[in-house]
């Protein structure tokens, strides 16, 4: 992030799951990558990597998109 006044919460749990939660904005969305198993999302605000494959990615985006279509638009396959 350029500014920690673009961060909004940051919570780092001392649980055995070690969840971890960080919000913010990145502002107006310049570039969207995707290198090595990392996407990069670079926003005018800041920059961040997920890592993940992208198969990984790909069955997220079907079960994102299935589950806020309605039950006629489920039976379609993402391709």
């Amino acid at each position: 992030m350029r500014s920690k006044k673009f961060v909004k919460n940051i919570s780092i749990s001392d649980e055995a799951h070690d969840r971890v939660l960080f919000e913010g904005s990145l502002g107006e969305l310049l570039e969207l990558s995707f290198v090595e198993d990392v996407l990069e999302f670079v926003g005018t605000d800041g920059v961040l990597r997920v890592g993940l494959t992208e198969h990984q990615l790909q069955k997220a985006l079907e079960l994102a998109c299935k589950s806020s279509l309605g039950p006629e638009a489920r039976s379609h396959k993402i391709q």
